[in-house]
């Protein structure tokens, strides 16, 4: 079953194959005597099919459901799925068995190849497991962890990479016990830099990564990105730990509660104190990063602004404005037992003003993608708020991109553009 987990689903034979297939369903749904009846009735199936996808496209638009305006490309999907789903429907009708039994199965199908179409647009879910919050097994062995060491001047000054170093970088899982938290989190995206995994291999910066809900702990997209930078930086890139702050079920928002665990403990406690004991990093907190995109990047902000001593730098990338905006009441309700001015005291801006002028020498970077017009007074209000407070901070809105891959790889680039150098890894600009 793992194998299947592990399609790629965005590149490679797989989706044209699925989109293949569907095509053929769709020749032999319609492969049949044609009388003005069952004319009628296909007609009818499609154009009922297209109209309730174009209905809901524009209803999640409409009502802002999401967030976030729905592309039209994803409209344009939600009519074809629904439009072939609807002449599979009719099928079922006044046919022979076998027709019956292959418009059921087309059903099921079209449905899977809307799923994988739009999920490609997107770009965000690499395998099949992930689109379904699946993260499958691929555990990574670890280097010795290095506790006691630190550094006395830049990485990029004082290391020479062997010739064996590999070009790239490794992926894989580990499991992170919720020792303290008991949170039911899955299994942690691992990112080895091409430095971490030679004879004598330096102690090396940690970034703390958290992606989107829903989402997946995936650290194939910051360990792409990282990989370009230790191409031109000497194999250096930092170790990355894509943790899991959203469990197995509904958004924790970001915090503990009863209802949804104990989220901001395990990332905050547990991961912290696993990459310290299990990682070779450098154990100075001045080389460690919290980062996150959209549901990660405000968990970022918020966990940075609660703790400064422990991460001296923020990558916020496309970010809420607070965790939990997009159902304030149910957040509330569910996560703070009603106590509206406890959810008011865990917003970012206000975590920050409370503590303005204890965060001397944090560094924290905001990004945003310029098309994502639904996110970008969050990212200005946040930024804005971060250094009123005494952050050294820096704004970036990724040219045409919107809320996710180009937003996500924009900001990570633009994200470890200004980092490289703070975590010694890169000269100055």
């Amino acid at each position: 079953m793992d194998v299947l987990w592990r399609l790629p689903v965005i590149d490679g034979p797989v989706p044209w194959i699925v989109y293949a297939i569907s095509v053929a369903l769709i020749i032999t749904l319609l492969a049949r005597r044609i009388t003005p009846r069952w004319l009628l009735t296909a007609v009818l199936g499609v154009g009922i099919g297209a109209g309730l996808g174009l209905g809901i496209y524009l209803l999640v638009n409409a009502t802002n459901a999401l967030g976030s305006p729905l592309p039209h490309a994803v409209g344009v999907w939600a009519v074809g799925t629904l439009a072939a789903m609807g002449l599979a429907v009719v099928s079922l009708w006044d046919s022979k068995v076998w027709r019956k039994v292959v418009a059921s199965f087309a059903i099921i199908w079209f449905a899977l190849s809307g799923l994988i179409g739009v999920n490609a647009f997107y770009g965000l879910n690499a395998t099949f497991g992930s689109i379904f919050g699946i993260v499958s097994g691929n555990a990574i062995p670890l280097p010795s962890p290095k506790p006691s060491e630190t550094t006395t001047g830049p990485l990029y000054k004082s290391w020479t990479p062997p010739a064996d170093m590999p070009e790239k970088g490794t992926q894989g899982t580990q499991v992170i016990p919720a020792t303290t938290s008991g949170f039911d989190a899955r299994p942690a995206g691992i990112y080895l830099p091409p430095a971490a995994q030679v004879k004598d291999a330096p102690a090396l910066p940690l970034v703390i990564m958290m992606m989107g809900y829903p989402g997946n702990p995936d650290p194939s997209y910051i360990g792409a990105v990282l990989d370009d930078f230790a191409a031109k930086n000497k194999g250096l890139a930092p170790i990355v730990v894509v943790a899991d702050q959203i469990g197995n079920g509904n958004d924790p928002a970001c915090a503990d509660s009863q209802a949804y665990g104990n989220a901001e403990t395990y990332i905050k406690t547990d991961v912290v104190n696993w990459a310290k004991k299990n990682l070779p990093i450098l154990q100075d907190p001045k080389y460690w990063v919290i980062a996150g995109y959209s549901n990660g990047g405000g968990c970022a902000i918020k966990y940075g602004a609660e703790e400064p001593d422990v991460f001296k730098n923020i990558l916020d990338i496309s970010g809420e404005e607070f965790p939990g905006s997009e159902d304030v009441d149910d957040v509330i309700a569910n996560i703070y037992g009603g106590d509206a001015a406890k959810f008011e005291a865990s917003k970012p801006v206000n975590i920050l003003a409370a503590g303005a002028g204890t965060y001397a020498g944090v560094t924290a970077v905001f990004t945003v993608g310029g098309n994502d017009p639904g996110f970008i007074p969050a990212a200005q209000k946040v930024s804005a708020a971060a250094k009123e407070a005494g952050m050294t901070v820096t704004y970036v809105e990724i040219p045409g991109a919107g809320h996710v891959i180009d937003g996500l790889n924009g900001g990570l680039q633009a994200g470890f553009s200004v980092l490289y150098p703070v975590l010694g890894l890169s000269a100055p600009q």
